[in-house]
């Protein structure tokens, strides 16, 4: 066959058919509800045998779109007498001998488990998406529902740090080009899902203390990383009751916003221990050794790395 393209004025006309428009339009929406988990359920129990179907909502399926109707609807369940319990689904299905689509109730085994899905992505046959499961308990006058609406998501949106979407919905995700970060808003706040800053250098060189291996930050998916280096005591005797600033600086973006992190190391063969200030402290982004032995001048930090979220 031919290269072919439509809508186009060398194809039919520009006459599109239903086949040639499922084709076209089935990855304009994700197929599922229009709406979240936090909405009320699609299905609910209904009286007897019976499952309602919630007024108002609206739906997309392989590009053709699903309402309800203002008033919703009712679908009847099959009695069970089987003497096991049945489960059922309901779903949308896509028919495509009709080009409809319909929230139908699909029949289980008993005893069989959960029927599976039609999905079907030949050019006839049924495509389904799940929307409640009904528990039918054998003899039962009344049901149960589950609810297991799949949902439309979002597309991810360029933008930037400063232009993200004001009024973004549960699970939009964006990617911002000033910063190569990918963010995922919660329904509270964006949360960093990928995100990758490169090497950035911590060095804070003081008189106290000569830096021998570069102090090193890396940030990665809202983590941060740090590779402390070693570094030299330069300025005489250190006792073990005084505190000492070390040659590192954590940049402002990088600083845990309320908690202070601490670090071991090793001098002369024994453990010292250190604090790296969060950006809510007197001190903040500042490194200092808090718990050591003696140090004298020319005796050898080796303090251990840390890793913290932003």
């Amino acid at each position: 066959m031919a290269q072919e393209s439509w809508p186009s004025p060398a194809h039919n006309g520009r006459a599109v058919s239903d086949l040639e428009y499922e084709k076209l339009a089935a990855r304009f929406s994700d197929d599922g509800v229009y709406g979240t988990p936090a909405d009320p359920a699609v299905v609910t129990p209904g009286v007897g045998l019976n499952v309602n179907i919630r007024a108002n909502v609206h739906a997309s399926l392989r590009g053709h779109a699903w309402t309800s109707g203002t008033e919703g609807d009712s679908l009847p369940i099959e009695p069970n007498l089987s003497g096991q319990t049945r489960i059922d689904r309901v779903v949308l299905r896509l028919t495509r001998s009709t080009w409809t689509v319909r929230a139908v109730v699909k029949q289980g085994t008993p005893g069989g488990g959960v029927p599976p899905l039609s999905q079907s992505d030949d050019d006839t046959g049924t495509y389904e998406i799940a929307v409640a499961e009904v528990n039918v308990i054998s003899g039962a006058n009344s049901v149960t529902v589950t609810r297991k609406e799949l949902y439309v998501g979002t597309r991810r949106r360029v933008c930037t740090s400063t232009t993200r979407n004001p009024i973004p919905v549960a699970g939009e995700t964006c990617y911002e080009t000033d910063t190569g970060i990918i963010r995922l808003w919660t329904g509270s706040g964006w949360m960093t899902v990928f995100g990758d800053d490169g090497i950035v250098n911590a060095n804070a060189p003081l008189s106290a203390w000569t830096i021998q291996v570069d102090n090193i930050i890396e940030r990665r998916n809202g983590g941060i990383h740090c590779r402390f280096g070693s570094m030299a005591r330069a300025a005489g005797t250190l006792s073990p009751a005084t505190e000492s600033r070390l040659p590192i600086l954590i940049p402002a973006a990088y600083r845990h916003p309320t908690r202070d992190q601490y670090g071991l190391g090793m001098v002369n063969g024994e453990v010292a221990r250190y604090i790296v200030y969060s950006a809510a402290s007197d001190r903040p982004g500042q490194v200092w050794l808090v718990n050591k032995p003696q140090i004298s001048t020319g005796n050898i930090l080796l303090p251990s790395g840390l890793s913290w979220v932003v």
